[in-house]
């Protein structure tokens, strides 16, 4: 199964208040990563203390990056029409939804899946469902946590992790049975036509 699984950071945890610092993303064919996607995103604001913090992004690290109009379209690109896949997903999805809303941007056309939710359905028992408590439970290789593409791998890992454990109970991994198995409502993201160039005839 090919998917691409992403993550973002931020400056705070309020979509309409809060920007996009950090873009990152990992396309995946079963449990390989085939190749990564990772931008940082200038957001005009001066990023928070507490912020800062967590992620370890700093203003002078985001001063003359682009602005986060300029990076969809490019993170567009590069998930395509496959399923996206992020760890606490309606965070991010609020997130970029709010930026492709208010740009008329280009975003992801496949069908957005949380493994915080699967993950609860499909290992039932573990003490919590943060995304570092998974990683070291199925003994991942990591790293560094709080930057955008290193999450995005994790959590690419654990989705792996996910399929292949339901392939081996016999259970059926496609997208539309895995929203299913969340109970949450699907996510998809809006799909703007570009408006055409309006050439000035007179």
């Amino acid at each position: 199964m090919k998917f691409v699984a992403f993550d973002l950071e931020t400056t705070g945890i309020k979509p309409k208040e809060s920007m996009i610092v950090e873009i990152g993303a990992v396309l995946f064919d079963g449990d390989c990563a085939v190749k990564g996607y990772g931008s940082l995103v200038d957001p005009g604001v001066p990023i928070p203390p507490d912020a800062s913090a967590v992620n370890g992004i700093t203003d002078d690290m985001l001063r003359g990056k682009p602005r986060i109009a300029d990076v969809l379209a490019e993170f567009a690109g590069f998930c395509g029409d496959l399923p996206v896949v992020a760890h606490n997903a309606p965070f991010d999805f609020k997130f970029l939804l709010e930026d492709i809303n208010l740009h008329r941007a280009a975003a992801p056309k496949g069908v957005v899946l949380d493994t915080l939710p699967l993950a609860r359905k499909i290992f039932p028992g573990l003490p919590n469902y943060k995304l570092g408590t998974l990683v070291r439970h199925f003994g991942f290789p990591s790293g560094t946590f709080h930057r955008a593409e290193e999450d995005s791998a994790y959590c690419g890992l654990l989705f792996a992790k996910m399929v292949e454990t339901l392939e081996m109970r016999g259970e059926s991994c496609s997208a539309t049975d895995l929203v299913r198995m969340t109970g949450k409502p699907e996510m998809r993201f809006p799909q703007f036509v570009p408006e055409p160039n309006q050439l000035d005839l007179f």
